[in-house]
């Protein structure tokens, strides 16, 4: 079988590509993570306590391995998850608030939490569950400051583009439960925190804005991204993050005996995929796995990679990233991250022969629309023209979705219940290809 047989046709090479997304999915899922990494019971109550898109997912591995292990030790507590991305629990609550734009159930929810872990001690476990979409989730404004307010600032930030990081440093300062503030409510009790990164640098305490893990930022930075971003900032919020000195920090005696893990990445998604596609005889380069930026911007800068790399080969090559993007919100189009890429990569390939890509949030949900990204093929390129789609005015306003959605070329998943962020795969055949 010569190398090139998975790909003689466009639809054996979309099938391929959608078929490498899936393994890369299926390897940070959390049902085969949590296996054999579970603490012991303690002579106390065992509370979880979890937030994320992966968190009801991770709530329903935590009891399967701790009925395996631990048949006679209790545990109880409760996950909030997205709208639709809920798993069955016997014994730990599962709710479901929304994201990204935070809800008065997911108020509730972090307040429910609070209250489960207010009265513990020393004897006791809590286990928390952590995950991307966890800051929006368990939304739960400080002393003083209303849920309004944080929508109001959390929708600007999302349309200013500022990266993850400032995102959930705001969140963190603006918050009764993030930046450790709940690990810091279950004190003495014993915190171990297992988490699913989504966040570029995998930095535990970023997750979720870290609620059972302090940070080192600062109030002042959080005021200081606001204005850097240009965002109006009440009164009530400036006067917060002017005085506000509860946030927990890292060397705080309360967190010595508490422990966290990072059960997934994006690294272990990117891995998993190289396997796979090694083992297809495909060379595969990891451009990275924490890659941030203007998300078209970043789909134009691999577009001209793919076409000089393409130029000096004789065999196939698979470029794969992740890390999480950001988009600039100008226009009032359909769209996500992931989609406005591969519109940007699309803009720059312009239908080249034998470059075929794909982009993903591995959570299931581009943005807040339905699909989870979308799929290119180099005769895309004639098909919009054909149907007179014009690029430059799709991302004019930010209308990807719709542009790939006219195309048939979003890749719809539903919920995966998992969440290490973006997956782009960039398959680059010679143009001697039976493709080409």
């Amino acid at each position: 079988m010569n190398a090139f047989t998975p790909f003689a046709s466009r639809d054996t090479t979309r099938t391929w590509l959608l078929d490498l997304a899936h393994s890369a999915i299926s390897a940070v899922h959390p049902a085969s993570l949590l296996a054999d990494r579970i603490p012991a019971p303690p002579v106390g109550r065992t509370v979880v306590v979890g937030a994320g898109k992966a968190a009801a997912a991770m709530a329903q591995a935590l009891e399967t391995a701790w009925q395996s292990d631990y048949p006679d030790s209790p545990l109880s507590g409760l996950v909030v998850t997205r709208y639709g991305h809920a798993d069955t629990c016997r014994h730990i609550e599962v709710l479901e608030a929304s994201h990204p734009m935070p809800d008065d159930l997911g108020e509730r929810a972090a307040r429910r939490m609070l209250e489960a872990v207010r009265d513990l001690n020393e004897r006791d476990l809590v286990i928390a569950l952590v995950s991307g979409g966890g800051s929006s989730l368990m939304s739960l404004p400080a002393p003083g400051l209303t849920l309004r307010q944080k929508q109001a600032l959390t929708k600007a930030l999302l349309r200013s583009g500022a990266p993850i990081r400032e995102i959930n440093t705001v969140r963190r300062h603006l918050s009764a439960i993030k930046g450790g503030r709940l690990a810091a409510a279950a004190h003495p009790a014993r915190v171990v925190t297992y988490l699913i990164s989504d966040v570029p640098g995998d930095e535990p305490s970023l997750v979720a804005s870290g609620p059972t893990l302090p940070d080192d930022s600062t109030p002042a930075d959080a005021l200081a991204i606001l204005e850097a971003r240009h965002i109006e900032v009440p009164d009530s919020v400036r006067r917060h993050l002017v005085a506000d000195t509860s946030a927990p920090q890292r060397g705080d005696t309360g967190f010595a005996r508490d422990e966290s893990c990072v059960l997934a990445r994006a690294a272990d998604a990117l891995h998993a995929a190289r396997e796979r596609a090694e083992r297809a005889g495909i060379e595969v380069r990891i451009l990275g796995d924490d890659l941030e930026g203007e998300a078209r911007d970043l789909g134009r800068a691999q577009g001209r990679l793919a076409l000089r790399l393409q130029s000096e080969r004789e065999r196939p090559l698979l470029l794969l990233s992740g890390g999480e993007t950001s988009v600039t919100v100008q226009g009032e189009g359909r769209g996500g991250r992931n989609v406005e890429y591969l519109l940007g990569l699309f803009e720059t390939l312009k239908g080249c022969e034998g470059i075929h890509a794909l982009a993903i949030d591995t959570d299931g949900i581009d943005g807040s629309e339905d699909n989870a990204g979308a799929i290119i093929s180099p005769d895309d390129w004639q098909r919009a023209k054909a149907a007179r789609l014009s690029v430059a005015d799709y991302l004019t306003r930010n209308d990807a979705y719709t542009f790939f959605a006219a195309l048939g070329d979003l890749v719809v998943t539903g919920p995966t219940r998992t969440n290490v962020n973006d997956f782009r795969a960039i398959l680059i055949l010679p143009q001697a290809s039976p493709l080409g």
